[in-house]
């Protein structure tokens, strides 16, 4: 091994300390350890949905993920946890791409959907962000009707043909779209809320029910995947309970990815648990039990017992 700072001058300066190709740096409070690649090899029976392949993401000269390699299984939560600035909500972003919208973004690997790679030339990506969809931290209903936020996709892609001209020509879809209208917001836990108000303007619901509506305009468009980016952060208790409730219920029908700094969320409501810690490294992956109750990294179990981070 190098040689290292002490352990007054580590926490103090946050400053990387290295030995061979391992990349070792620690945040303050962190402890310095080497990673082992056994941590992060997690097994399931499941068949595996995304798998990403020796993953690095720059952006301009920060190197912010580096070697990632992780498979998801279908139909099931899976956490993402780590301080802020680990690289956790860049990984989601990669699963369907979204970084492709920052230019400085630079993404090396594989990310394979059902054993295609989503980077390979030629990609689809309105395609692919239909089949893994994407809920955001803040709400962000459309300044639409409950319904019109609902039927926007469908439309949007062709699904649901509407209007003067689909009339005219006898191909108006109303009843198909009513259905599927009312099929998303009862899947989203929200039907029973609204209902009896399908053409008000969606910003004038609370916050937890515009989040809601969020996952049900994701629905709408008959996903696999549902990428959830810290979507309780922004919500009172009562609020996050229901969006709990949802994820677990969701994942009986689809797979669902979620990052979040709330530690006892990710234990509640998550089959498996993936730590991303200081330097965009993945250090340990496994059963959600596993991790919090009995977690092989020295550096995980200070971090799910909040001793830094």
């Amino acid at each position: 091994m190098t040689e290292t700072t002490t352990e007054t001058e580590e926490q103090s300066t946050g400053t990387s300390v290295g030995s061979g190709d391992t990349d070792t740096r620690t945040t303050k409070g962190e402890s310095e350890e080497r990673t082992r690649d056994e941590w992060r090899e997690y097994s399931f029976s499941e068949d595996a949905i995304l798998s990403v392949d020796d993953l690095n993401v720059y952006y301009g000269d920060d190197h912010a993920l580096k070697d990632i390699s992780m498979d998801i299984p279908e139909k099931s939560v899976t956490a993402l946890i780590g301080p802020s600035g680990c690289g956790k909500s860049t990984f989601l972003r990669c699963l369907n791409r979204m970084n492709d919208r920052i230019k400085s973004a630079r993404v090396e690997g594989t990310v394979e959907y059902n054993g295609e790679d989503v980077y390979q030339d030629g990609t689809n990506l309105v395609e692919l962000r239909k089949r893994i969809g994407m809920v955001f931290q803040a709400p962000n209903p459309f300044p639409k009707s409950i319904r019109d936020n609902i039927a926007y996709g469908p439309r949007k892609h062709g699904d649901i043909n509407r209007g003067f001209v689909a009339s005219l020509l006898g191909r108006d879809d109303k009843e198909e779209e009513d259905e599927l209208v009312e099929e998303s917001l009862r899947k989203a836990a929200l039907w029973d809320e609204v209902n009896d108000r399908l053409d008000d303007n969606a910003l004038g619901l609370s916050g937890g029910q515009q989040q809601r509506l969020c996952i049900a305009r994701c629905l709408a468009v008959n996903p696999e995947v549902i990428l959830m980016d810290e979507p309780a952060s922004a919500l009172d208790p009562v609020a996050t309970s229901k969006i709990e409730d949802l994820i677990e219920e969701l994942a009986k029908e689809y797979t669902v990815v979620v990052v979040t700094h709330n530690m006892q969320q990710a234990a509640r409501i998550s089959d498996q648990t993936a730590v991303f810690l200081t330097g965009g490294e993945l250090v340990e992956y496994d059963e959600t039990d596993k991790i919090f109750e009995n977690p092989e990294s020295q550096r995980v179990e200070d971090y799910v017992t909040g001793k830094f981070g």
